[in-house]
């Protein structure tokens, strides 16, 4: 292993959650109080900012998504790409769980609690519709976040920086068929063309762009990409807020008449969250793959990249859509989930590593 890459990688999963993300439930809350208040007392001006789109794009979102997510692309270093070795075992329950299994259960407790359990007190003609934006939640393994939970569970810098860059490009040509083929198997018609616009405009697009900026960062030194990071990482989550108060201004009207439907909504989220995590904490124990790598492994499945999932709802199915809010619905319950999460991991260590062998 390159001592280049050491350092990345330790910068990578070093820094400690910030105080937006700390208290990221509490904005979205906000979000919603405030987008709804928004969409009651203007509701021609909130009409007027989601019809201004081209080609089933809003502008206002598209622009705010791209400042979402660039900086969190900036992050991925594809030269950890030949780490992969290092530690294939864990590597293999990462790729397992999220392109495997993940998705696949997401549909499956969406299918069981919005299609049956909790069908009669849900709007009918939206029942699809929060299906796909399960779907599109368990089809985005976290890219961003799962540097945070990495480092608050102590997890290994180089494993963390390496199974991202990995994911990543993976999504870039499985996301799309993944949830054409899940949306099919739920019955629900798949736009193709406005998925696969989707694909390229929040994944490959941004994906590229930040790259190239990564790599005119990096040739004035590690320290001027850490810096320009540091710089624009409060405007990704503020570019995000901006996103849930407009998305909140459609969707007010039916939060207010049914508020139990995010209760409803987070029941399968929360569900998929616990068992993905066990799951995949079980398999590296397993395994015997060691704890620091175990950590990352497990959190990158248990946690969504939910700004993709938000993006790409709002460009199949709406701003007013189930899936849009059910995408929400995702990041509001995220945080204190994954936090209990990364506790739970970092108390169970010594058992954990009594399934190890004694060098390990």
């Amino acid at each position: 292993m390159s001592a280049q890459c050491e350092v990345v990688g330790k910068k990578a999963a070093a820094a400690p959650i910030s105080f937006f993300e700390r208290y990221l439930s509490l904005w979205v809350f906000l979000c919603i109080v405030a987008g709804t208040a928004f969409g009651q007392a203007a509701p021609d001006l909130a009409q007027a900012v989601g019809a201004l789109e081209i080609a089933h794009v809003n502008l206002p979102v598209g622009l705010l998504i791209w400042v979402m997510i660039i900086p969190m692309l900036m992050k991925i270093d594809f030269g950890a790409l030949h780490e992969v070795r290092e530690q294939k075992a864990g590597m293999a329950v990462t790729l397992f769980v999220n392109w495997a299994v993940k998705p696949f259960t997401m549909a499956l407790l969406g299918w069981i609690f919005i299609r049956h359990v909790f069908a009669p007190w849900l709007p009918a003609e939206q029942l699809d519709s929060y299906i796909a934006g399960l779907i599109l939640l368990g089809a985005a393994p976290c890219t961003a976040m799962v540097f945070v939970w990495s480092n608050l569970c102590r997890g290994n810098a180089n494993f963390t920086l390496t199974q991202v860059a990995l994911n990543d490009l993976v999504m870039v040509f499985a996301f799309a068929p993944i949830v054409a083929l899940l949306l099919g198997v739920s019955s629900i018609p798949v736009p193709w063309d406005t998925l696969t616009l989707s694909v390229l405009m929040y994944i490959v697009i941004p994906l590229a762009i930040a790259q190239f900026i990564r790599a005119r960062l990096l040739r004035r030194g590690r320290a001027a990409l850490d810096a320009a990071l540091a710089r624009i990482g409060p405007f990704s989550i503020l570019a995000l807020l901006a996103t849930l108060v407009l998305l909140f201004s459609f969707q007010g009207g039916t939060i207010i008449a049914q508020p139990a439907i995010i209760a409803m909504l987070a029941v399968p989220i929360l569900l998929q969250t616990l068992f993905i995590a066990a799951l995949g904490y079980g398999l590296n124990r397993k395994l015997k793959v060691r704890h620091d790598v175990a950590g990352p492994s497990t959190m990158i499945g248990a946690s969504n990249f939910f700004e993709l999932a938000v993006a790409v709802a709002i460009v199949l199915y709406g701003f007013d859509s189930g899936a849009a809010l059910a995408t929400v619905v995702g990041v509001l319950i995220e945080v204190p989930v994954m936090l209990w999460l990364v506790k739970m991991v970092t108390r169970t260590r010594r058992w954990y590593e009594r399934a190890l062998p004694a060098s390990a």
